[in-house]
């Protein structure tokens, strides 16, 4: 009888290489990444490879019409280096992306609690209407919040006039560098806040009401439910939300260059997409422009690893 159960035993127990059919299933979506990977590296690995390449060499206008280009080395870097407008740009854009992606995030989050807490038919408003603002076209929406400024027939300089004590009259918003990015902050804000309000809104579905209930028989108020139980089950979904913002709001360039030909194009109103814009298309000075492109690239690489590495110690830590 034991000889008997030990030859059952030895007959179900499966063979070694029984395994091996799971190891190709597994390889099958690693093949399936493959096409996206061979289209990510011709759509954008040819054009990086080109600006590494110019940002190298003496490219200007007679290059386009077909004269080689000199081999510069590193001088086009030293240049932009040693020049106190690129810092003064670098600088402004910096501030402007974190200051926007900052008020954007918070906009958006107390958008999403909004959604939460209100009825079914509050909650369809407030989201086609984040829906339609998300979906109207730059340049449309550019043209409306334009109008909306100008300092003739601007609908804001006439409310604002009708505050007493205030005078608003013919406002120039976009002459004044300081007037011109608060507007370029509001306009990307509003067009930013939807992307920012459905994705926490997302997560927030995602946090147990059973956790919440017992968290309030406890005793804890409101602030206290968000600072210690909702704020750090959605902190993945923050911190995402967070890092698109910053590389967006660093490389924004339609916004600023609508308002430019509006107010003024000086260099004091220029962001680093404007800037690259007006050292390639404009003076003519591709290589120069192609290096302020691959510093531009190292460092929103810079700000992404700084996040892409605290998701990993989560994730580890988890």
């Amino acid at each position: 009888m034991t000889r008997i159960l030990a030859d059952d035993v030895a007959t179900a127990t499966p063979a070694p290489r029984a395994s091996a059919p799971a190891r190709r299933r597994l390889s099958v979506p690693h093949l399936l990444l493959i096409p996206a990977i061979l289209i990510l590296l011709v759509g954008m690995g040819y054009p990086l490879v080109w600006q590494i390449i110019t940002s190298t060499q003496d490219f200007g206008i007679q290059q386009q019409f077909g004269k080689p280009a000199d081999f510069v080395g590193l001088q086009n870097y030293i240049t932009l280096a040693t020049d106190p407008t690129m810092w003064q740009v670098v600088g402004r854009s910096l501030l402007f992306c974190f200051v926007t992606a900052a008020l954007t995030l918070v906009v958006g989050l107390l958008l999403a609690m909004l959604m939460t807490a209100v009825g079914r038919t509050a909650r369809l408003t407030l989201q086609i209407s984040l829906l339609l603002a998300w979906a109207m076209p730059v340049v449309a929406a550019m043209t409306v919040w334009i109008w909306l400024f100008d300092r003739r027939r601007g609908v804001v300089n006439y409310l604002l006039d009708m505050i007493p004590g205030v005078d608003m009259n013919r406002f120039s918003w976009l002459s004044n560098p300081l007037t011109f990015f608060i507007v370029a902050s509001i306009i990307v804000i509003w067009m930013s806040v939807p992307f920012v309000a459905f994705s926490v809104y997302a997560g927030l579905t995602q946090v147990s009401d059973e956790v919440l209930e017992a968290a309030q028989l406890d005793g804890a108020n409101g602030a206290k439910r968000l600072r210690y139980i909702i704020m750090p089950m959605i902190r993945p979904v923050i911190m995402i939300v967070l890092l698109l913002q910053l590389i967006w709001d660093l490389r924004v360039f339609t916004q600023i260059t609508m308002l430019q030909d509006a107010g003024s194009k000086a260099s004091e109103f220029d962001l680093l997409g404007t800037y690259i814009y007006k050292l390639g298309a404009g003076a003519q000075d591709f290589g120069m422009a192609s290096a302020v492109s691959i510093f531009v690239l190292a460092l929103t690489l810079a700000i992404s690893w700084f996040y892409v590495r605290s998701l990993l110690k989560e994730d580890e830590q988890s």
